[in-house]
């Protein structure tokens, strides 16, 4: 087992103008430490060795709540989408991430630290065809937090699923569930 390249990167909290197009193709082709550490580096390095060893590649997004790891994993594929040159890079990274949006639903919740805050893993499987295009992907999720079902700490909340039930409980197709009222606040989204 070999560890590649690590970055650290920080979440600014704001959108900042390094992640387009233009940033994208000037870090294609490129080699490691030609260019300033940045998303796009990693992102170039594991699809130039796929392409050059026919080997698949991991990227590891690791990070606190808030860090900007889902930000990070979709500028990690629209890189892959443009520099790939794939049909359907028009957001191959929306499509992706959009992929189980019920997910996010039974998976969020309100932390201390970030109101719509990711309590469950994400592995995303990007697949190449013979010319190292993307032709799909698989997300497979994982619940982290059990415990947030029966305990949350002060100023946090369950699953927003919850919530969005007891918003809802008085909608006649949710009569059956029997569902009261929240004692906390909700977001419907």
């Amino acid at each position: 087992l070999a560890v590649g390249i690590i970055l650290v990167a920080i979440n600014p909290y704001k959108q900042l103008p390094i992640y387009g197009d233009a940033i994208i193709h000037a870090y294609s082709g490129q080699n490691m430490g030609d260019m300033d550490p940045h998303i796009f580096a990693v992102a170039e390095e594991a699809y130039k060795q796929m392409a050059r060893n026919n080997k698949n590649q991991s990227i590891i997004v690791s990070g606190e709540s808030g860090a900007g790891k889902t930000v990070s994993a979709r500028y990690t594929m629209r890189y892959f989408a443009t520099v790939s040159k794939s049909s359907s890079n028009a957001h191959v990274e929306d499509k992706v991430l959009a992929s189980n949006p019920i997910t996010e639903a039974v998976g969020n919740a309100k932390t201390t630290r970030n109101d719509n805050s990711s309590r469950f893993g994400k592995y995303t499987e990007i697949s190449f065809d013979q010319s190292y295009q993307i032709i799909g992907a698989n997300m497979r999720t994982y619940l982290l937090e059990k415990s947030r079902v029966v305990f949350q700490s002060e100023n946090e909340r369950n699953y927003h699923i919850f919530y969005q039930l007891c918003a809802s409980a008085t909608q006649p197709e949710y009569e059956h569930l029997k569902l009261g009222r929240s004692q906390k606040n909700y977001l419907l989204f």
